[in-house]
């Protein structure tokens, strides 16, 4: 199978990526470099990972990648990204395009593809908005309910899983300095989940609480100079998460930080309904650390009260954060209970697996 994974960056994410790659001097070394940094690695293929040889990967969304593969192509000019993107497909050969950046990369862009590809699929567990995504063969994700809404618009829409990075298993096998670590976004999009943040912030008197918040724009700018002369005081974080709040991370420093903590909090996007399941759940108890995310209906292997716990109010966050770090020999072994039945249950292997019976089947 001749399979090209695309994949996209967080604008948050380029600039770190900037600077590890700043001495690039090709395609293949900048690639490399990201590919090494583990960024989004529970989503690639295990042939991506691999580096076998019938497998390409790129991320279409990054300007400065994509036109270091246009000129040594020999491509002339400044054609668009999608140009770009479509050459490559065409180049390779690819018999099987699996994108991860769909709404970017719709229908529109489906239709074009050149005749060599036979199946499509594409990664969203997210609403998204009127993005036709019905030229695809297939729309994957790990949320029912949002699986069901890709139906309704016309998708065909089949679940699969993230999968764990193997090199988490170098990580968080020492001290576990932090108490309690979040990492994740902050935005009008997350009022439940500031609740939360905001309670559990009270513990940083006594406690080692790490906040590494990726702020939205409207954030940015409510707690700017600027947007103190405007009408934005809801926009901003209250001061028991400011005073703690640190820059976002990303790839292996955040894996470092995952491995160096022993409660990580998780809390869904308010659009997501009762599923559960999101990234962080994976990321965490793939790197020891104990889960501690909020009520709803979780993928097997993520057990409330036998591999990680779960809280139904803001203040019951607290409470279960302060009860499971006063009896922390316990919660450890809760923690290794979790880890090794997230490792069993979402590895790489059984993911590419999953990954070509859909492929045969759609």
């Amino acid at each position: 199978m001749r399979l090209f994974q695309n994949s996209g960056l967080y604008p948050s994410y380029l600039k770190r990526l900037n600077q590890l790659a700043a001495g690039a001097r090709g395609f293949a070394e900048r690639r490399s470099i990201f590919l090494d940094d583990r960024f989004g690695a529970l989503h690639f293929l295990k042939p991506v990972l691999d580096e076998a040889p019938e497998a390409f990967f790129t991320n279409g969304d990054d300007e400065t990648l994509q036109r270091h593969w246009a000129r040594e192509q020999g491509i002339q000019g400044k054609p668009p990204l999608e140009t770009i993107l479509l050459a490559q497909i065409e180049h390779h050969r690819t018999e099987v395009f699996y994108n991860l950046d769909p709404v970017r990369y719709p229908s529109t862009f489906v239709r074009k593809l050149p005749g060599c590809v036979r199946k499509t699929l594409c990664w969203r567990a997210a609403p998204s908005g009127k993005a036709d995504l019905t030229a695809y063969g297939a729309v994957l994700g790990n949320f029912p309910s949002i699986l069901d809404s890709w139906r309704r618009t016309g998708c065909r829409a089949e679940i699969f899983f993230p999968a764990l990075d193997p090199l988490m298993e170098s990580y968080g096998h020492g001290d576990r300095p932090i108490d309690v670590l979040f990492v994740g976004g902050y935005s009008r999009h997350h009022t439940a989940r500031a609740k939360t943040l905001e309670q559990v912030a009270s513990l940083a008197d006594s406690r080692r609480i790490v906040y590494c918040l990726d702020s939205s724009r409207l954030t940015r700018l409510a707690e700017s100079a600027l947007g103190s002369l405007l009408p934005l005081r809801k926009h901003q974080r209250p001061q028991a998460i400011a005073s703690i709040a640190q820059p976002p991370v990303f790839g292996k420093s955040f894996y470092e930080l995952l491995g160096s903590s022993k409660i990580v909090l998780n809390g869904a996007v308010d659009m997501a309904g009762t599923d559960r399941g999101n990234m962080r759940c994976f990321e965490a108890m793939g790197c020891g650390a104990l889960l501690l995310s909020d009520a709803g209906s979780y993928p097997d292997g993520i057990e409330a009260g036998l591999t990680m716990e779960i809280y139904a109010s803001p203040e019951q966050a607290t409470e279960i954060a302060s009860k499971c770090l006063e009896s922390w020999p316990e919660s450890a072994v809760m923690a290794g209970r979790g880890r090794s039945r997230i490792s069993a249950a979402y590895g790489k292997a059984a993911q590419w697996k999953q990954f070509v019976d859909l492929v045969v089947r759609i």
